[in-house]
């Protein structure tokens, strides 16, 4: 057979789409405006699934979001209504600073302190980088 001959052969028999999934997802908030507040029901999921301490991510998302907030039974409230979005993209500056790492971006991190500083440790590859303070 020629070339383009089992080239065709080839394509064929490769399936339509190949869907690739990262075995890391960061789930996407779910809440609701109420009056002047915006309500985040997952926001403990998502702090698990970064596997980092609730109150390090709140306090991060808090600042960067410049809003009063408080974490109630029901999720987080904020106290200004919030873009999804914007919500959603902030958590994703967050497990980029502080979850994914910088050499493999795997998110096998622990966070370490020695001395006054804090680094990323990879499990994953034995990467550490400091973190920078915000």
């Amino acid at each position: 057979m020629e070339y383009e001959q089992l080239l065709q052969k080839a394509r064929k028999l490769l399936p339509e789409n190949t869907v690739k999934t990262e075995r890391f997802e960061i789930p996407k908030v779910k809440g609701h405006v109420q009056g002047n507040k915006t309500i985040i029901s997952n926001f403990q999921q998502i702090a698990s699934t970064l596997r980092r301490p609730v109150e390090h991510l709140l306090k991060y998302v808090l600042k960067e979001l410049a809003t009063p907030g408080d974490l109630k039974s029901a999720g987080l409230i904020l106290g200004t209504k919030v873009n999804a979005a914007r919500i959603n993209e902030k958590i994703a500056e967050y497990a980029k600073d502080y979850v994914l790492c910088k050499e493999c971006g795997k998110p096998d991190t622990k966070v370490v302190m020695e001395g006054d500083f804090n680094f990323l440790k990879c499990t994953a590859c034995g990467a550490k980088h400091s973190i920078k303070g915000r």
